[in-house]
């Protein structure tokens, strides 16, 4: 009967530590995903539930880390339960053989998904209210304003062209092409 623990993280820069350490003893093997819960593929996922025979125990440091929302988790539940699979959920230490660890599960796994939903909220109007105040949301911009002006100077003199000028800054003709036409409307 062996103990297979899963355990995920949503990004490389968030660290499985705590996860490891709370689930390394409980466990025979660890599989170990980076992967956003939102994700639908989820492949280290996937290959932890086919490598679980009957009686096994599958270990998991919380909901949130395995399931995405209450309708995924009681799906979940329901088929490791028909393959006659344990479930362990160590942050809460939820027994699921009993009516009251699946009405604890079901209420906990709500719970996760209304944090997860708000979460989200919380993020949107948090981006929101910097766009409000100019800040820039997303990755960098490649050029700066006085570059792109500059070179639009230089192509407008025609002291080169716009291919030669991006491969000089670094940038693919496009991304030159279309910050000219952003900021140095004439």
């Amino acid at each position: 009967m062996a103990k297979i623990g899963y355990l995920r993280v949503s990004t490389e820069e968030q660290r499985p530590d705590r996860q490891i350490d709370g689930l390394s003893e409980l466990c025979d093997e660890l599989y170990i995903e980076t992967v956003s819960a939102t994700n639908k593929s989820r492949p280290v996922y996937e290959s932890a539930i086919q490598k679980l025979q009957a009686h096994d125990t599958f270990i998991v440091w919380s909901l949130d880390r395995a399931w995405r929302s209450v309708v995924d988790t009681i799906c979940a539940v329901e088929q490791l339960q028909k393959r006659q699979i344990n479930l362990n959920i160590v942050d809460m230490n939820i027994d699921l053989s009993t009516p009251t660890g699946r009405l604890f599960l079901s209420i906990v796994a709500s719970m996760a998904e209304f944090e997860r939903s708000m979460l989200s909220v919380r993020t949107k109007q948090g981006m929101a209210a910097a766009r409000k105040r100019g800040k820039h949301i997303g990755r960098p911009h490649k050029l700066t304003i006085s570059q792109i002006k500059s070179a639009h100077a230089e192509i407008q003199a025609g002291k080169t062209t716009i291919m030669s000028k991006a491969k000089e800054l670094g940038v693919c003709r496009d991304t030159l092409s279309k910050a000219v036409r952003l900021y140095c409307k004439n």
